[in-house]
């Protein structure tokens, strides 16, 4: 975890530790700020829409039987882990509506989260979501992301005559390659950002937009799991973030997003969802959300939905390097420090 997490939460590999009691003896914290009444507003109009958004959902991977499932049930795969990136602030804000005064097309993000041996679902789990606006720009960090403008005016020109020579040594800085090296926030900004707890279903609903995109990276949206922790007056303390991961957009809807202002503002060129470095092109299982909107007119609405197959007593902080971006994710938009 970043933040005010435990000294050993972002070790690089943490992940990868399957040991069950680990969430005991290294217990991360995060300290919610919890906004005011208004905060946890409902969902609305994409309200009813969500309500129905697992219905006849599929995984797009073979079941497996679990002696656990209710009649109906469908247990999915292990969902894919991936890198928390650089850009993720800590159990931020208490919310379901995280959209602030942000423009862009309303989505309705309605998730489920279940354990993928039993196909129970998991209650009163810490789901934090995170992404960039409408011209790819992530609250937090605004100066370090360059959204969707083009190249800067004052940009150098020619060839560079102080090119260093020789064979680097030492290691790489912490914030490059696949391991999502954490940047410090460089403003107070906190829009798109939110964490909620599951319901005895299992599902909790975000409102919010639908994100845009940055060099480097298809359109997508930053998650966290956490679990075997305690709700408080100060919000979620102590337990294992059980999954990493990141939700992604088929091609259809975000070139119909990308026709609505002020998506269709944006001079950054595109990573599509096939050329993506991260996607692992698996479908839901790894992260692809099933959407439903009106195909002629995306702009009065989104509704995306997913069911995340977690191990509940595994740590994935997705801080390793088990994820390797492309040249084209290393130089993105994102810091130019990670892939995420």
């Amino acid at each position: 975890m970043t933040g005010n997490s435990g000294n050993t939460a972002n070790t690089a590999g943490a992940e990868n530790d399957r040991q069950g009691p680990r969430h005991k003896r290294d217990l991360t914290r995060r300290k919610v700020v919890v906004a005011g009444a208004g905060a946890a507003v409902a969902v609305g109009a994409g309200g009813a829409l969500a309500a129905g958004a697992f219905a006849g959902e599929k995984s797009g991977t073979k079941p497996k039987a679990a002696a656990s499932a209710s009649a109906g049930e469908v247990c999915y795969k292990l969902t894919s882990e991936t890198t928390e990136g650089p850009y993720y602030i800590d159990a931020d804000k208490l919310r379901q509506d995280i959209t602030e005064d942000k423009e862009g097309i309303p989505l309705t993000l309605a998730l489920k989260v279940i354990d993928s041996e039993t196909c129970k679902p998991i209650v009163n789990a810490a789901v934090d979501v995170w992404h960039c606006d409408a011209l790819g720009i992530y609250s937090g960090y605004e100066s370090l992301s360059t959204g969707g403008g083009g190249a800067p005016t004052d940009a150098p020109s020619g060839t560079p005559t102080d090119v260093p020579t020789g064979t680097p040594t030492g290691e790489p800085p912490s914030g490059g390659g696949g391991g999502g090296g954490h940047e410090e926030p460089t403003d107070d900004e906190r829009y798109l950002r939110g964490t909620w707890k599951t319901d005895r279903q299992g599902r909790v609903t975000f409102k919010t937009i639908f994100p845009g995109w940055y060099r480097g990276r298809t359109v997508h949206i930053h998650t966290k799991v956490h679990v075997n922790g305690e709700w408080t007056d100060a919000g979620y303390e102590g337990g294992n973030t059980c999954h990493t991961g990141q939700f992604f957009f088929d091609e259809e809807s975000v070139l119909a997003s990308a026709e609505v202002e002020p998506y269709s503002t944006s001079t950054t060129e595109r990573t599509t969802l096939t050329e993506d470095t991260i996607y692992d092109q698996s479908g839901v299982q790894g992260g692809l959300l099933k959407l439903k909107y009106n195909k002629k007119n995306i702009a009065k609405g989104v509704v995306g939905s997913i069911t995340m197959g977690v191990e509940p007593d595994a740590t994935h902080e997705g801080t390793d390097d088990a994820v390797q971006p492309g040249a084209s994710e290393t130089a993105s938009a994102e810091a130019s420090a990670s892939s995420s």
